[in-house]
């Protein structure tokens, strides 16, 4: 059983206890348990808005062009018993932003009541408002029960990600935020259209862990930006042994899944995380962000798309 399906009501996954038991006691030591989670417009109260038959199924439907299968991507569904259980974590993430910007704390209540039950340390991935809910669930979770949180173009402020790492599972925790210049315009938005918990705060896209400055503060320790469309970023990781393709547009809130090569290097921090600790990629990858909007100011090459004219679920 690789892949379980689990939807939030509420404050609570529904899923049967004896289920997730005996998936986890089939596990043999050290297969991962990770728990992926969706952003907004999905929902798996009805089949064309399901993430079950989207990015969380093993085998997605074919009709939209983002409809990438993460637990396949991640090393699942392909027989082995090493290769753990991934949990698909469904919610309703449809109407207005407004709608289920203030829905995703509930489902981070659930988050940590499902990782609470789970005898083993977990990773999580979570997308958009999938990252919100991510971090908000690392308050209410014991130490060392989060191993690695990848946040793939997180929509939330830095001021929550912030009280996050300062929890007791934020001093154990590793987080690897994804950013990239071309989800620039979907961060603006969140600042403009959700009110921010403190004035003047940013979106995380503009990073965390970063000193900027002789005044800026510190790197947090645990926490790490990886700003996928800078060249450095790609030059260091191909150092490493990764692959991964350049950016393609100028405006994309998908990049961070989509991207060739990607997966590849979150598989690699959820597998086999001595291969890539975060001191060394911290060392390796460069720390300071590129301003916010430089990918439409700077030059524009022959063919490098705007992401409008294909209707798809985000």
């Amino acid at each position: 059983m690789p892949l379980l399906e689990v939807n939030v009501s509420g404050a609570h996954a529904r899923i049967d206890p004896s289920v997730l038991a005996h998936a986890l006691a089939a596990l043999p030591k050290g297969a991962p348990v990770v728990i992926c989670i969706h952003g907004f417009k999905f929902s798996p109260h009805a089949p064309e808005t399901s993430p079950h038959l989207h990015i969380l199924s093993l085998d997605p439907r074919p009709d939209c062009w983002k409809a990438m299968s993460w637990p396949r991507a991640l090393g699942f569904g392909r027989g082995r018993a090493e290769e753990g259980l991934c949990i698909a974590l469904g919610w309703d993430a449809r109407g207005t932003i407004w709608q289920a910007w203030k829905r995703a704390p509930q489902v981070s209540r659930a988050l940590a009541r499902l990782i609470a039950q789970i005898d083993r340390p977990v990773h999580v991935v979570g997308h958009s408002l999938g990252a919100r809910v991510a971090l908000g669930a690392l308050p209410l979770v014991r130490r060392g029960t989060v191993a690695r949180i990848i946040l793939l173009a997180a929509a939330e402020f830095r001021s929550t990600a912030q009280a996050a790492m300062d929890s007791p599972a934020g001093t154990s925790v590793e987080v690897f935020n994804i950013t990239s210049r071309e989800n620039d315009l979907f961060d603006v938005m969140l600042e403009k259209l959700v009110r921010a918990p403190v004035r003047g705060d940013r979106a995380l896209g503009a990073g965390l862990g970063t000193g900027r400055g002789a005044s800026a503060p510190p790197p947090l320790p645990r926490w790490l930006d990886i700003q996928i469309d800078a060249p450095a970023t790609l030059a260091a990781l191909g150092y490493l042994g990764f692959t991964v393709a350049g950016p393609e547009r100028r405006i994309c809130h998908w990049s961070a899944y989509l991207r060739g090569g990607m997966f590849s290097v979150y598989t690699a921090l959820i597998r086999t995380p001595e291969r890539l600790p975060l001191g060394l990629l911290r060392e390796l990858l460069p720390q300071e962000a590129t301003p916010r909007w430089s990918r439409l100011i700077g030059p524009w090459p022959a063919r490098l798309p705007l992401p409008f004219g294909r209707k798809a679920t985000s």
